[in-house]
């Protein structure tokens, strides 16, 4: 069987791959939402930043795969055939992922940076249109790239230990047979 080199194989494998995905994600929108809505980078917002990411963090790794990754991946295969190509319905599950996690996180952010009030609505009304946007860049052009060559190169370690442990039993049986 073929399998895809630049997607997980296995359970193991998906949750590096979502991890990866995950922490640059929140790494990269937190900061940019953080210092955009200070209007400046210092110590105090890089202080900011970290002690938010892990919180953040957490709240993606239950809310991607729970919840909008799985609405993610219905919505891609009803606008996808199986003879789409790959950057296809990769293109899809990205676009309907970000579109789906900048949603909530735009508005749980605003809650956990300002907390709920009168002005959570109008902070999402005029953030997530941006959130949204720079998420499906940074997602499609950096992120999701990075973590597919990081699952190329970890299935090619993986092929070349068999490759090599099967060299070793073959090798090891032609000598016992002599």
């Amino acid at each position: 069987m073929n399998q895809e080199a630049r997607l997980p194989r296995n359970g193991k494998e998906g949750a590096l791959y979502g991890a990866i995905i995950c922490t640059l994600t929140v790494l990269f929108m937190s900061s940019i939402n953080i210092i955009l809505g200070v209007g400046e980078f210092n110590g105090e917002v890089a202080l900011t930043i970290l002690k938010v990411f892990p919180i953040i963090w957490v709240i993606v790794m239950i809310i991607e795969p729970v919840v909008i990754g799985r609405i993610a991946e219905k919505l891609t295969a009803t606008f996808t055939q199986p003879t789409d190509s790959f950057n296809a319905k990769i293109l899809f599950r990205i676009l309907f992922t970000v579109l789906g996690m900048s949603f909530c996180m735009t508005f749980i952010g605003d809650m956990i940076g300002n907390g709920l009030s009168s002005q959570t609505f109008n902070h999402f009304l005029a953030n997530w249109p941006r959130s949204f946007l720079i998420a499906l860049f940074a997602e499609s052009i950096l992120i999701q790239p990075f973590a597919r060559f990081v699952m190329v190169k970890l299935h090619a370690s993986q092929d070349k230990k068999k490759s090599s442990a099967a060299g070793v039993t073959i090798h090891g049986l032609s000598e016992q047979k002599s």
